[in-house]
Protein backbone atom coordinates (compact mmCIF):
# COMPACT_ATOMS: atom_id res chain seq x y z
CA UNK A 1 0.00 0.00 0.00
CA UNK A 2 2.71 2.23 1.21
CA UNK A 3 4.72 1.50 -2.96
CA UNK A 4 1.07 2.41 -4.54
CA UNK A 5 1.27 5.80 -2.65
CA UNK A 6 4.43 6.45 -3.33
CA UNK A 7 3.96 5.57 -6.65
CA UNK A 8 0.95 7.98 -6.90
CA UNK A 9 2.76 10.89 -5.82
CA UNK A 10 5.82 9.78 -8.12
CA UNK A 11 4.61 8.99 -11.30
CA UNK A 12 2.36 10.71 -13.89
CA UNK A 13 -1.01 8.64 -14.36
CA UNK A 14 -3.10 10.67 -12.23
CA UNK A 15 -1.77 13.90 -13.32
CA UNK A 16 -2.73 12.93 -17.17
CA UNK A 17 -6.31 11.76 -16.15
CA UNK A 18 -7.45 14.37 -14.00
CA UNK A 19 -4.77 17.49 -14.24
CA UNK A 20 -4.04 17.92 -18.13
CA UNK A 21 -7.59 17.39 -18.91
CA UNK A 22 -8.67 20.30 -16.54
CA UNK A 23 -8.92 23.51 -17.54
CA UNK A 24 -8.57 24.89 -13.78
CA UNK A 25 -4.92 23.64 -13.68
CA UNK A 26 -2.37 25.47 -15.96
CA UNK A 27 1.51 24.16 -16.67
CA UNK A 28 2.54 25.96 -14.14
CA UNK A 29 0.50 24.83 -11.23
CA UNK A 30 0.46 20.90 -12.85
CA UNK A 31 4.65 21.63 -12.36
CA UNK A 32 4.36 23.05 -9.24
CA UNK A 33 2.07 20.70 -7.80
CA UNK A 34 3.83 17.68 -9.18
CA UNK A 35 6.80 19.16 -7.83
CA UNK A 36 5.55 19.67 -4.57
CA UNK A 37 4.13 15.95 -4.27
CA UNK A 38 7.26 14.25 -5.52
CA UNK A 39 9.31 16.46 -2.25
CA UNK A 40 6.23 14.89 -0.39
CA UNK A 41 6.89 11.33 -1.61
CA UNK A 42 10.86 11.58 -1.25
CA UNK A 43 9.84 12.19 2.47
CA UNK A 44 7.65 9.86 3.24
CA UNK A 45 9.74 7.30 1.46
CA UNK A 46 12.38 7.57 4.51
CA UNK A 47 9.42 6.29 6.78
CA UNK A 48 7.68 4.09 4.59
CA UNK A 49 8.94 0.65 3.16
CA UNK A 50 9.26 1.22 -0.53
CA UNK A 51 9.63 -1.78 -2.37
CA UNK A 52 10.05 -2.08 -6.12
CA UNK A 53 7.50 -4.34 -6.68
CA UNK A 54 7.23 -5.47 -10.60
CA UNK A 55 3.75 -4.43 -11.19
CA UNK A 56 4.57 -0.81 -10.07
CA UNK A 57 7.81 -0.62 -12.17
CA UNK A 58 6.26 -1.49 -15.11
CA UNK A 59 3.29 0.98 -14.49
CA UNK A 60 5.52 3.87 -13.77
CA UNK A 61 7.54 2.52 -16.77
CA UNK A 62 4.90 2.51 -19.29
CA UNK A 63 3.96 5.89 -18.00
CA UNK A 64 7.58 7.65 -17.96
CA UNK A 65 7.83 6.46 -22.11
CA UNK A 66 4.86 8.19 -22.42
CA UNK A 67 5.92 10.87 -20.55
CA UNK A 68 9.24 10.55 -22.96
CA UNK A 69 6.17 10.77 -26.08
CA UNK A 70 4.54 14.30 -24.59
CA UNK A 71 7.65 15.76 -23.51
CA UNK A 72 8.76 15.41 -27.46
CA UNK A 73 5.87 17.39 -28.42
CA UNK A 74 6.22 20.19 -26.23
CA UNK A 75 8.14 23.46 -26.52
CA UNK A 76 6.74 25.02 -22.88
CA UNK A 77 9.48 25.10 -19.94
CA UNK A 78 6.71 24.00 -17.48
CA UNK A 79 5.13 20.93 -19.22
CA UNK A 80 8.64 19.58 -19.82
CA UNK A 81 9.43 20.11 -15.96
CA UNK A 82 6.65 17.99 -15.03
CA UNK A 83 6.94 15.37 -18.20
CA UNK A 84 10.55 14.89 -16.64
CA UNK A 85 9.27 14.31 -13.14
CA UNK A 86 6.98 11.74 -14.33
CA UNK A 87 9.54 10.50 -16.64
CA UNK A 88 12.36 9.31 -13.82
CA UNK A 89 9.18 8.00 -11.87
CA UNK A 90 10.42 4.43 -12.42
CA UNK A 91 14.11 5.39 -10.30
CA UNK A 92 12.31 6.36 -7.72
CA UNK A 93 10.51 3.31 -7.31
CA UNK A 94 13.57 1.26 -8.54
CA UNK A 95 15.83 3.07 -5.88
CA UNK A 96 14.36 1.98 -2.90
CA UNK A 97 15.62 4.58 -0.33
CA UNK A 98 18.14 5.90 -2.27
CA UNK A 99 15.15 7.00 -4.69
CA UNK A 100 14.67 10.22 -2.35
CA UNK A 101 18.20 11.21 -3.24
CA UNK A 102 18.12 10.73 -6.43
CA UNK A 103 14.82 13.04 -6.31
CA UNK A 104 15.91 15.44 -4.57
CA UNK A 105 18.69 16.15 -6.72
CA UNK A 106 16.37 16.03 -9.81
CA UNK A 107 14.32 18.82 -7.94
CA UNK A 108 16.89 20.89 -7.47
CA UNK A 109 17.62 20.62 -11.18
CA UNK A 110 14.26 21.11 -12.22
CA UNK A 111 13.89 24.25 -9.65
CA UNK A 112 16.25 25.71 -12.22
CA UNK A 113 13.82 25.26 -15.16
CA UNK A 114 11.10 26.55 -13.32
CA UNK A 115 13.18 29.62 -12.42
CA UNK A 116 14.02 29.93 -16.30
CA UNK A 117 10.46 29.49 -17.09
CA UNK A 118 9.78 32.11 -15.15
CA UNK A 119 11.94 34.10 -16.84
CA UNK A 120 10.76 33.51 -20.14
CA UNK A 121 7.05 34.04 -19.17
CA UNK A 122 7.92 37.17 -17.75
CA UNK A 123 10.07 39.31 -20.44
CA UNK A 124 8.99 36.77 -23.67
CA UNK A 125 5.32 36.51 -22.80
CA UNK A 126 5.48 32.96 -22.14
CA UNK A 127 7.28 29.51 -21.33
CA UNK A 128 7.76 28.42 -24.87
CA UNK A 129 11.28 28.38 -25.94
CA UNK A 130 11.04 27.10 -29.57
CA UNK A 131 11.34 30.81 -31.10
CA UNK A 132 13.66 32.01 -28.34
CA UNK A 133 16.85 30.58 -30.11
CA UNK A 134 20.47 31.19 -30.37
CA UNK A 135 20.36 32.32 -26.45
CA UNK A 136 24.35 31.18 -26.17
CA UNK A 137 25.13 34.36 -28.25
CA UNK A 138 22.25 36.93 -27.17
CA UNK A 139 21.98 36.19 -23.49
CA UNK A 140 25.25 33.84 -22.39
CA UNK A 141 24.06 33.97 -19.13
CA UNK A 142 20.45 32.22 -19.36
CA UNK A 143 22.18 29.85 -21.63
CA UNK A 144 24.93 29.04 -19.22
CA UNK A 145 22.39 28.37 -16.61
CA UNK A 146 20.02 26.64 -18.64
CA UNK A 147 23.17 24.58 -19.78
CA UNK A 148 23.73 23.29 -16.44
CA UNK A 149 20.63 22.29 -15.73
CA UNK A 150 19.92 20.29 -18.56
CA UNK A 151 23.46 18.92 -18.58
CA UNK A 152 22.65 17.56 -14.99
CA UNK A 153 19.02 16.10 -16.44
CA UNK A 154 20.83 14.66 -18.65
CA UNK A 155 22.58 12.22 -16.13
CA UNK A 156 25.98 13.81 -16.81
CA UNK A 157 28.72 13.72 -14.25
CA UNK A 158 29.51 15.50 -12.24
CA UNK A 159 26.39 16.47 -10.90
CA UNK A 160 24.16 14.46 -8.51
CA UNK A 161 21.70 13.19 -10.60
CA UNK A 162 24.13 11.19 -12.50
CA UNK A 163 26.12 10.01 -9.55
CA UNK A 164 23.16 9.19 -7.16
CA UNK A 165 21.69 7.60 -10.44
CA UNK A 166 25.44 5.57 -11.20
CA UNK A 167 25.29 4.76 -7.19
CA UNK A 168 22.34 2.82 -7.55
CA UNK A 169 23.86 0.76 -10.44
CA UNK A 170 27.14 0.05 -8.50
CA UNK A 171 25.09 -1.88 -6.02
CA UNK A 172 22.13 -2.90 -7.23
CA UNK A 173 21.14 -6.88 -8.71
CA UNK A 174 19.70 -6.60 -12.28
CA UNK A 175 17.56 -8.23 -13.85
CA UNK A 176 15.89 -7.61 -17.56
CA UNK A 177 13.17 -5.41 -16.37
CA UNK A 178 16.17 -3.50 -14.42
CA UNK A 179 18.13 -3.40 -18.02
CA UNK A 180 15.01 -2.69 -20.13
CA UNK A 181 14.25 0.32 -17.68
CA UNK A 182 17.40 1.77 -16.47
CA UNK A 183 18.75 1.92 -19.99
CA UNK A 184 15.26 3.06 -21.49
CA UNK A 185 15.09 6.35 -19.63
CA UNK A 186 19.01 7.34 -19.51
CA UNK A 187 18.61 7.37 -23.04
CA UNK A 188 15.54 9.32 -22.24
CA UNK A 189 16.90 12.06 -20.24
CA UNK A 190 19.70 12.25 -22.59
CA UNK A 191 17.44 12.76 -25.54
CA UNK A 192 14.77 15.19 -23.82
CA UNK A 193 17.98 17.45 -22.54
CA UNK A 194 19.97 17.37 -25.80
CA UNK A 195 17.07 18.21 -27.56
CA UNK A 196 16.25 21.58 -25.60
CA UNK A 197 19.51 22.21 -25.80
CA UNK A 198 19.36 21.91 -29.87
CA UNK A 199 16.24 24.31 -29.95
CA UNK A 200 16.31 26.77 -27.68
CA UNK A 201 20.60 27.68 -27.00
CA UNK A 202 21.71 27.37 -30.87
CA UNK A 203 20.56 28.74 -34.02
CA UNK A 204 20.29 32.09 -35.59
CA UNK A 205 18.83 34.58 -33.43
CA UNK A 206 15.42 35.61 -33.69
CA UNK A 207 14.97 39.32 -35.42
CA UNK A 208 11.15 39.55 -33.92
CA UNK A 209 12.64 38.56 -30.51
CA UNK A 210 13.87 41.21 -28.19
CA UNK A 211 16.49 39.66 -25.89
CA UNK A 212 16.94 39.82 -22.27
CA UNK A 213 19.59 39.65 -19.99
CA UNK A 214 19.34 38.45 -16.36
CA UNK A 215 19.17 40.83 -13.80
CA UNK A 216 22.12 40.56 -10.63
CA UNK A 217 19.31 38.61 -8.42
CA UNK A 218 18.62 36.39 -10.64
CA UNK A 219 22.08 35.58 -11.26
CA UNK A 220 22.75 35.10 -7.47
CA UNK A 221 19.62 33.14 -7.26
CA UNK A 222 20.72 30.77 -10.17
CA UNK A 223 24.29 30.46 -8.98
CA UNK A 224 22.68 29.13 -5.28
CA UNK A 225 21.03 26.87 -7.26
CA UNK A 226 24.17 25.33 -9.29
CA UNK A 227 26.15 25.36 -5.82
CA UNK A 228 23.36 23.60 -3.99
CA UNK A 229 23.72 21.01 -6.79
CA UNK A 230 27.42 20.79 -6.47
CA UNK A 231 27.01 20.47 -2.71
CA UNK A 232 24.70 17.05 -2.97
CA UNK A 233 27.15 16.27 -5.50
CA UNK A 234 29.67 15.48 -2.59
CA UNK A 235 26.87 13.16 -1.46
CA UNK A 236 26.79 11.60 -4.64
CA UNK A 237 30.22 10.64 -4.78
CA UNK A 238 30.05 9.23 -1.21
CA UNK A 239 27.54 6.86 -2.23
CA UNK A 240 29.82 5.49 -5.32
CA UNK A 241 32.89 5.37 -3.00
CA UNK A 242 31.62 4.04 0.39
Amino acid sequence: MSSVLLLILAAGVPYYIFLEKSDKFSSKSIFLLSGVLLLCASILSLFLPNEHLTPLVLISFVSAIYSIYKATKTTNFYKLGYYLIFVNAPFFVLFEEKGALYSLSLLVSLVGIYLIANFYEKNYGSANYLSVRGVTLATPCVSGYLTLYLIAIALYPPFPNSLFFLGYIFKSEPNILWFVVVITLFFGNFFLAMSVMRKTLFGKLNPNIHYVHMSTKEKVIHSAIVVLLLTLSIFGLKEIIL
